[in-house]
């Protein structure tokens, strides 16, 4: 399949004229008619002649000069495309079509990057899973018993089922790593700021990011180059300068140091995870990194002060859904979420907003100080990114609290606003994905994109593909 090479080894291929965009729009198409009635993973699928026309024009031109040129990619249905439906997966905005463009969009279109569909997810965000979803479940393509994670799983099963090179995901507390490393991709949740959110239907606002899923760290580092930067439409978009990210990709590793907080392989991890975890460590210790036990025994507090403020935050921005302006009647929104407004409208009520939300912010106030600490010593973080394999779909979404304690590892850093790039780095004996996240510096995603790149030089993990995409 052309769709199983990266996006550097289609550009090339697509210079060389071995097979043109058409041929590989044409795949990807093929693969959505043959594997999505199973998976689930789109919403909105783009109208195949429109796409095809736009195809057909960059081949004309054979104008391939940008390496996002003529590739196919999809989006998670949380961006606003002018003309296109796009649903959060709440039928609440089941017929809304914007009019105008979230910003990664515009800047990928405009490079000539092809966009396929709009996909699946927890509504408004609201999960980790893709079952809190009003367009039914997404199922994972390594075990389609299981969820594909959340809450930007349709783009993560598209990716592992071949239906798209690249997508754009969502992170507010792991919705970008959780369903990659379930579904055997490379993601990456960026520094809050370096990717503008504008055109990004918010569910925390101070906890999104707008990031990159890929097969690989590269695909990542490229992406990421194209869709950074400031944006005079995001007032929280960063002025700090873009680094050519894959410029630091064939950096050597030694000399890099690594901490692996011990108290997060312990009790509630699956034994296989935290194999897999150590297995990686001692791969990092052959290309010369240096691994070494920290404590972080703050991050027992990490669930409770995500799920005070992220509530609180989604409490407001959700008020806007009244059905008068526009969307739908606020009764179609999911048990999930009305749980969630109801959790942070109480906690910002008079006489408990002292008590729950400025205490959380507190919280995370030591959260930002205690990774400081350990990232002024260390290069990076590895731990887990998940604490079990892939769940049964049912399980989560049928069990509040387990839906909760499924994000344990992913949602302390998005409160402190630093990077954590996911990577596939092994399999369960029952050949479910398991992947590991590095977390860095704010603004250091070179730095995980180089260590991401490297490991993935020595290890095929990120190779591998689901049985049935054939």
């Amino acid at each position: 399949m052309i769709t199983d090479k990266t996006i550097k080894e289609i550009h090339s291929g697509l210079k060389r004229r071995d097979y043109s965009c058409v041929e590989i729009i044409e795949e990807t198409y093929k693969n959505i008619e043959k594997y999505d009635s199973e998976i689930n993973s789109a919403i909105t699928v783009l109208d195949k002649k429109s796409v095809l026309k736009k195809a057909k024009a960059i081949d004309a031109e054979h104008k391939v000069s940008d390496l996002l040129c003529g590739i196919p990619f999809v989006l998670k249905d949380a961006y606003v495309t002018r003309g296109i439906r796009t649903t959060c997966a709440s039928n609440v905005l089941a017929d809304y079509i914007p009019q105008y463009n979230a910003t990664v969009y515009k800047k990928l279109n405009d490079l000539g990057a092809v966009l396929i569909g709009k996909m699946n997810q927890d509504a408004w965000g609201h999960g980790g899973s893709t079952e809190n979803t009003d367009f039914a479940p997404t199922h994972n393509p390594w075990d389609l018993t299981r969820v594909a994670g959340g809450s930007s799983g349709g783009p993560a099963a598209a990716l592992a089922g071949r239906m798209s090179v690249f997508a754009i995901g969502e992170d507010t507390g792991g919705s970008i790593r959780n369903p990659a490393a379930w579904c055997n991709i490379t993601g990456l949740k960026v520094s809050y700021g370096r990717v503008s959110r504008y055109g990004s239907i918010a569910y925390a606002s101070s906890f999104d990011t707008v990031g990159p899923m890929g097969k690989t760290a590269e695909d990542c580092a490229i992406i990421l180059e194209r869709i950074a930067g400031k944006d005079p439409y995001d007032a929280t978009s960063s002025l700090n300068p873009v680094p050519t990210y894959t410029a630091s990709l064939d950096k050597t590793l030694k000399g890099k140091k690594i901490a692996l907080p011990k108290d997060l392989l312990g009790k509630g991890l699956d034994p296989e995870i935290k194999n897999a975890i150590l297995e990686a460590a001692e791969k990092f210790n052959f290309l010369g990194v240096a691994v070494e036990e920290v404590s972080m025994p703050i991050f027992d507090y990490g669930l409770a002060v995500y799920y005070v403020i992220a509530p609180c935050e989604t409490s407001s921005n959700l008020a806007r859904y009244d059905g008068i302006r526009y969307g739908n009647d606020r009764s179609n929104f999911t048990e999930e979420t009305m749980r969630r407004i109801m959790i942070g409208t109480y906690a910002l009520s008079a006489g408990y907003y002292d008590a729950f939300y400025r205490k959380a912010q507190k919280a995370r106030t030591l959260f930002i100080k205690a990774y400081q600490d350990i990232l002024s010593k260390f290069d990076a973080i590895l731990m887990p990114v998940n604490p079990t394999p892939p769940t049964v779909i049912g399980e989560l979404i049928g069990d509040p609290l387990q839906n909760l304690l499924a994000d344990f590892y992913t949602v302390t850093q998005n409160p402190v606003g630093v990077p954590s790039l996911a990577v596939p780095c092994g399999f369960t004996k029952n050949k479910l994905p398991i992947g590991m996240q590095l977390i860095g510096k704010m603004f250091t995603e070179e730095i995980l994109l180089n260590i991401g790149h490297q490991y993935q030089l020595v290890t095929d993990w990120h190779k591998k593909k689901p049985e049935m995409i054939s």
